[in-house]
């Protein structure tokens, strides 16, 4: 897939015009980092082309300019010795099988493949083993049974680390593959000459087994063990960590396959049934109770409950009727819908939410930028190291035997594997489960972010109250029942489309139940509204209409008016029959869950700022409500940017939480952005993290999670760069035998993968 996109070079990269365009090559033959560390240099040497290689999801993203083709890129990469094709558009539902099975993958066969190698080894690899430790298994001419069990898994086990290897040695290259396939065919190679020109192939030849290079006479040693063993171990590591990376990427997986099949659209009034990709923007389709709904749309005939549990995480069914929008790959749970289509294909929700999520796991952090570069020159370091061991050696002791043993366990137990692996399986996990939970991270440099944000700056309306006008307060006058109150000031607000009017109308069904039908009714602008209900002349809106009357409130329901507009609520005068009965007041209501999100920011470290374009009065009063202390009153839209700067000048580092168009030049500012999913297109495409759900707390799940993410790749990264670290010496000295190194490098690469998977759990 292409697009066009401006974009900015990596350090140490020529630059790269304006506009430019992009597209994401799937790489094959991949099989450590320094393989995807040589990709990337490749197609980076090329004029104008910027890529980013990421040896977990096996994709190049690369942008290009006019001057090169998509051709001339995997001319480039299959030069390197490795594959690369544009990948595959999804399959149409048609393309699964009958039983609704989706078609095996590329992926798949891969799996497969390294699952019947790393069996079959198993299975000739353990009596060699146990051979070659245990001496009373040690019968006449054993050395030869091991032999013959060890040479398939040497040639046919280990044929995908040669085969590698020597692609890489014909472009001039060496990485992991080369130390495996090195290591192997030394041990092997080692034990074939002692056993047909040594001492080792003789009837009654016995050795015992050491964790530690131990001297012998060299040509009565054989290796076979440790041949097979390590390949063994190895391929057990290459298996492990497919399965892993797979269930890695299992989240992306489900949210593509979260959407409809089909659908039911309404053509000339018939119902016919149509694959969702035939649908097209301004359809009509019906949506049953239990039926995903199609695609985004508007619904137009109905009303139901639809849960979003999957694409939000949020567990409520939100109620919608005729008007109301509703997103793809969500369920109808109630009654029938009829949706006009607004967004079709890759323009829906939950497909820019998967294209996000994508995005995010082919980036890189800046920390794995620094294991990459160590990695791409890492494999030749350790070939001068096992070539400095093995002369070393031969200087201060002359024994062949153990000389060569140690270099072998420096060739094994170096492979870079885990550092490859620390990065893109914790942010491929991170960011799954974030689309789990409504969350979606648009990149792993956002990640470095949410660890230094120490502010967070909070718009006002649509992020910590719900953005609509609701009915508050209903104060009588003597003598006057609220219900009665209610029902005709509702009455006569329910023909008006003023946000104060619907407020108290949809205030005054909910509390005293239907209304009645008013006579007459008249807007008056700018003051309110008035009209007969019941018989009864009535008047709605400011205290002006009621003096415009000659009608004054009462000393009691103007203390009220006043106190309620000093908390900064609006507050609305009814009066009827010559006589004020009442005041209503109206606020754009304050979010349930926003007082206790504000808490969990706090809990985070950081410092909550109300940011909002009215008045002080409604800023303070909002803010004293969910228990924020610094506010930031009556600001302009384009103002919204100098208060981020301004906190950034003294020092803060600041997170912007926003949902309007008004926000997104102050989330695009922010050192971290995060748009409500709920909010416009402009503030989510200027957001760093996309929250989905329109509730605040969510903004404290997403930077716990990035914390969680950031914090699982930089234990990764330890735990890869200390056992290298550690390793390398302890077999440089002659103290790890091959095999064990075998056995620790492919458990290292296991637990990577396995700490990242804990991400999974993340609440």
């Amino acid at each position: 897939m292409t697009s066009t996109a401006p974009v900015t070079k990596p350090p140490g990269t020529p630059p790269v015009p304006a506009s430019a365009s992009q597209v994401e090559l799937s790489i094959g033959g991949m099989t450590c980092a320094s393989c995807a560390a040589r990709v990337e240099k490749t197609l980076n040497r090329m004029d104008g082309v910027t890529a980013t290689v990421n040896y977990a999801t096996e994709k190049a993203k690369v942008t290009y300019h006019e001057g090169v083709e998509v051709a001339d890129l995997i001319a480039r990469v299959e030069k390197a010795g490795y594959t690369a094709q544009e990948p595959a558009p999804p399959a149409p539902p048609s393309g699964e099988g009958s039983d609704g099975a989706a078609a095996p993958t590329a992926a798949d066969g891969e799996l497969l493949s390294l699952r019947q190698r790393l069996f079959v080894s198993l299975a000739l690899s353990v009596p060699v083993v146990l051979m070659a430790m245990v001496p009373v298994l040690q019968f006449d001419h054993w050395q030869w049974l091991s032999l013959t069990l060890a040479a398939p898994v040497v040639v046919w086990g280990a044929y995908p680390f040669h085969k590698a290897a020597f692609t890489n040695a014909r472009h001039g290259a060496a990485t992991m593959d080369t130390l495996v396939s090195l290591g192997t065919l030394a041990a092997f190679g080692w034990s074939l000459w002692a056993l047909f020109f040594g001492h080792a192939g003789l009837p009654g030849m016995r050795h015992g087994f050491d964790f530690t290079v131990s001297r012998a006479d060299g040509s009565s040693a054989v290796y076979l063990e440790a041949a097979a063993g390590v390949t063994t171990f190895i391929l057990a590591g290459r298996y492990l960590e497919a399965r892993s990376k797979r269930k890695a990427g299992a989240a992306l997986r489900a949210l593509l396959e979260l959407g409809a099949k089909d659908v039911v659209v309404l053509r000339d009034g018939k119902e016919v049934r149509l694959p969702v990709a035939q649908l097209a923007v301004g359809d009509r389709f019906v949506v049953r109770p239990g039926e995903k709904v199609a695609t985004d749309g508007t619904v137009v005939e109905g009303s139901s409950a639809v849960d979003a549990s999957m694409l939000t995480g949020e567990s409520v069914p939100v109620d919608v009727t005729v008007g109301d929008t509703v997103t793809g790959a969500t369920v109808n749970a109630g009654g029938r819908l009829v949706v006009e289509a607004t967004r079709v294909g890759a323009d829906t929700q939950l497909a820019r939410m998967a294209r996000l999520v994508e995005d995010a796991q082919n980036g890189k952090a800046e920390v794995q930028r620094l294991a990459d570069r160590i990695s791409g020159i890492f494999v030749p370091a350790v070939l001068l190291i096992a070539a400095a061991t093995l002369g070393a050696w031969l200087g201060a002791s002359g024994d062949t035997a153990a000389s060569f043993t140690a270099a072998v366990a420096v060739l094994i137990i170096a492979c870079p594997c885990a550092l490859g692996l620390a990065t893109p399986t914790a942010l491929m996990v991170g960011t799954g489960r974030g689309a789990q939970l409504g969350i979606l991270i648009k990149g792993p440099e956002v990640l470095e972010s949410t660890r230094r944000v120490d502010t967070v700056v909070l718009d006002k309306t649509g992020t910590v109250t719900t953005g609509r006008m609701r009915l508050q307060d209903v104060f009588t006058a003597p003598g006057v029942a609220e219900g009665e109150l209610l029902r005709l000031a509702g009455a006569l607000e329910h023909a008006s489309e003023h946000p104060i009017a619907r407020a108290v109308a949809a205030g005054a069904e909910e509390r005293a139940g239907s209304l009645p039908v008013p006579e007459n009714f008249q807007n008056v602008a700018g003051l309110g509204v008035q009209g007969v209900v019941d018989g009864h002349a009535v008047l709605v809106g400011r205290e002006k209409l009621l003096d415009a009357w000659a009608v004054e409130l009462p000393e009691e329901l103007s203390r009220a008016k006043a106190q309620a507009e000093a908390e900064g609520r609006t507050a609305v005068a009814v009066a009827w029959d010559g006589a004020a009965r009442g005041v209503l007041t109206v606020a754009d209501a304050v979010k349930d869950t926003s007082a206790e999100a504000v808490a969990e920011l706090r809990g985070l470290g950081l410092k909550p700022v109300l940011l909002t374009g009215d008045n002080e009065l409604v800023a303070r009063s909002v803010a004293k409500a969910v228990g924020i202390d610094e506010v930031v009153a009556e600001v302009l839209p384009e103002d919204k940017v100098d208060v981020v700067k301004r906190l950034q000048a003294e020092g803060r580092t600041v997170a912007m939480v926003g949902d309007g168009v008004n926000d997104a030049a102050a989330l695009a500012t922010a050192d971290l952005g995060l748009a409500m999913g709920t909010g416009t297109d402009a503030a989510i495409e200027a957001g760093d993290l996309t929250l989905v759900r329109g509730d605040l707390r969510v903004a404290a799940d997403a930077i716990r999670l990035s914390r969680r993410t950031l914090a699982t790749i930089k234990g990764n990264l330890f735990w890869a760069f200390g056992y290298n670290v550690a390793a390398l010496p302890l077999a440089a000295a002659g103290l790890l035998n091959p095999m064990i190194a075998g056995a620790a490098m492919a458990f290292s690469s296991v637990f990577v993968v396995t700490n990242s998977l804990r991400l999974r759990a993340f609440k």
